[in-house]
């Protein structure tokens, strides 16, 4: 069984156990979260539309945390322009405990 999440922006195939870093979300580690926004869902047959119109997905957060950098470097030729800049996004790491569909 699986099911398809929106949060952050993004989908995420989801299955129960899995764990998943999404955008950061204002839970603390420990907490529990419900993902309400499902788009689709799989158990014997796929489920999309007004068949998932009240399933969510559960998870518990396992941790908060930034991950690697990540490089951003602007050049233009024969101008001796250079720009070099990084980024590390917020993330919030979340195990799939539950599908409820």
């Amino acid at each position: 069984m699986y099911a398809v999440i929106a949060t952050g922006g993004k989908q995420y195939k989801v299955s129960e156990g899995d764990v998943i870093r999404v955008e950061k979300i204002g839970k603390e580690a420990g907490d529990t979260v419900t993902f309400d926004q499902v788009i689709a869902v799989s158990d014997e047959g796929l489920k999309v539309g007004d068949d998932v119109k009240g399933a969510t997905v559960e998870g518990k957060v396992l941790r908060n945390g930034r991950a690697k950098k990540v490089i951003v470097y602007r050049y233009k030729p024969k101008t001796g322009y250079h720009k070099k800049n990084g980024h590390r996004q917020y993330y919030t790491a979340v195990r799939i405990e539950k599908i409820n569909g």
